[in-house]
């Protein structure tokens, strides 16, 4: 669809789908004798013919009359003070917004006071990206003033108005920019990316979990390499761990792209997963203080994966991780330099002290690393294909790897005799002799076994 802006109210016919609840809303509000238009994001998402993932209404109703409007709705006064009050229809949330100019922004995050106005524009022109300064409503069309739906249609995120001034306002624009950059493919207007690097510093104000949320879209995103070459320098705000990898020489003939480069490669080499995204960003933040030239000129990064390893923790500390997806991560840094032989007695080995999901993951993350690498290690990535063939053959086979796949449990051994810590010794060294295929996952020989050993379990 190619509509063209105007930087005057105008209306434009066009259908887009919008659920019947939303429809019944507006004209809830339109019956009352009020304006209201689907506004913002979700209109975008509607122009670029994706389902948004929620609705959100401005109206010239001020609050205490929309609660009028649905007094026979369930309520939540979302925030009465900026303008949103929230209805909930058949459990589906709907915000309900009132024309509004936003005061100073003394905090860089949210206006010190709004002032409610009867205009459609002034509400549109207060807005962070003329794509989100679109609204519709499907009796009359699209509103349009500020060239957002041409901007759509060629793929750029621009500011509404003044870049400075919209990222000094609320200094999380800077990383929506970004996302928005991402994850839709689209190009950053010169303009605005100008304003993004001058103004990066703001995201210091910001909330670790907003940032955490946003750069994991970002990351998640299909242009997401691009966005990282592009802004690093916006990057290292809130990660500063990042800026040694920028321009680092690696000096070794494996890798023809500096640190920095590198690891852009590995993200976009990877699937679209956050955690295997971040571990990507991360896999090498330690490389740069573990450097070392040896007297043939070759660069060496010895103990690098524990240093990143760390590096990542604190990282993701810091960014307010959940204690799973920080284990999840670090796990990955810290294995990623791991040689991986395509046999089944080290896939094990790994399954047991991994977990299929993360040993799936650790596959994912070699193979993009030396998708990043350069072309004289192309043929470990067959050998990183053939490894995931073996774990998938082996869970086919229903292969033992954990004491819950053992043929014989703790009772079993209670039953010859073994009492305390020598029922755990001994389960172990069953199901490492599974595992090493010296016995086969069997009652019988795995309790033949045990009783031949019987004697140094006891005494363990």
């Amino acid at each position: 669809m190619q509509l063209k802006g105007a930087g005057n109210m105008r209306e434009k016919r066009v259908d887009l789908k919008i659920p019947a609840y939303v429809r019944e809303t507006l004209a809830a509000l339109e019956t009352e004798g009020y304006q209201a238009y689907c506004v913002g994001g979700c209109v975008r998402d509607a122009v670029l013919g994706r389902i948004p993932g929620d609705w959100d209404i401005t109206t010239n109703a001020e609050p205490a009359q929309v609660e009028r409007v649905f007094a026979g709705e369930r309520l939540v006064e979302t925030g009465l003070k900026h303008g949103t009050v929230t209805v909930l229809l058949g459990g589906l949330p709907l915000e309900i917004t009132t024309y509004r100019v936003d005061g100073d922004y003394t905090d860089h995050r949210r206006p010190d006071a709004v002032r409610f106005t009867r205009s459609l524009r002034e509400d549109l022109l207060r807005r962070d990206f003329t794509m989100n300064a679109l609204a519709y409503n499907p009796r009359t069309g699209l509103v349009d003033i500020c060239g957002g739906a041409e901007d759509i249609a060629r793929g750029i995120v621009r500011c509404v108005g003044e870049p400075d001034r919209r990222f000094q306002e609320d200094g999380l624009r800077i990383l929506r920019a970004l996302r928005f950059a991402s994850v839709l493919g689209f190009q950053i207007a010169p303009e605005t990316a100008a304003a993004i690097h001058r103004n990066a510093a703001l995201l210091q104000y910001l909330a670790a979990e907003r940032v955490r949320s946003e750069l994991t879209k970002l990351l998640c995103g299909q242009n997401a390499g691009a966005v990282l070459r592009e802004f690093s320098d916006v990057l290292a705000v809130p990660i500063p761990e990042l800026r040694p990898m920028f321009g680092f020489a690696q000096h070794n003939p494996h890798h023809d792209r500096d640190v920095w480069q590198h690891t852009v490669a590995v993200v976009a080499h990877i699937p679209p997963e956050p955690v295997l995204r971040w571990a990507a960003l991360l896999h090498d933040v330690g490389k740069s203080p573990c450097f070392s030239l040896g007297p043939d000129g070759v660069g060496h990064f010895y103990g690098h994966a524990a240093r990143s390893t760390e590096l990542a923790d604190a990282i993701l500390t810091r960014l307010r991780f959940d204690t799973a997806g920080r284990t999840r991560i670090t796990q990955l840094i810290r294995y990623h330099d791991l040689p991986i032989a395509p046999e089944q007695k080290p896939i094990r080995r790994l399954m047991n002290k991994l977990g299929v999901e993360t040993v799936r993951q650790l596959f994912s993350l070699h193979i993009a690393d030396t998708c990043g690498q350069s072309a004289i290690c192309a043929g470990r990535v067959e050998t990183y294909r053939q490894a995931e063939r073996v774990l998938d053959a082996l869970l086919a086979a229903d292969a033992c790897f954990s004491l819950k796949d053992l043929a014989v449990n703790g009772d079993d051994l209670l039953a010859l005799g073994l009492r305390g810590r020598a029922v755990g010794a001994a389960l172990q060294a069953c199901l490492d002799a599974v595992m090493d295929e010296a016995v086969p996952n069997d009652r019988t020989a795995l309790l033949a076994y045990a009783a031949e050993n019987l004697q140094r379990f006891a005494n363990s």
